[in-house]
């Protein structure tokens, strides 16, 4: 096996397991914010004097998720540019 081919298969392993990685780790904070939201506002049709206490709630549960989807793009530069 010539040693360009092998440095190329390398670099092609490499983004496709970070592409893994994030389409991976895209899912469990896509799917969480959306019920956060959709939850925030049936309250807030149900009850809209409460509407600023579950935005408020809303938003700090978004940003609490997010951090997942940061994590694994965290992981994913670690894989393209430390492994």
């Amino acid at each position: 096996m010539d040693a360009t081919f092998a440095a190329a298969l390398a670099t092609l392993g490499k983004a496709i397991g970070a592409g893994i990685c994030m389409g991976i780790g895209a899912i469990g904070p896509a799917i969480g914010e959306g019920n956060a939201v959709s939850h925030a506002l049936e309250g807030m049709a149900r009850q809209p004097e409460m509407a600023s206490t579950l935005r408020t709630n809303m938003i700090m549960g978004c940003a609490i998720t997010e951090t997942t989807g940061i994590y694994s793009l965290l992981i994913a530069f670690l894989i393209l540019f430390v492994l």
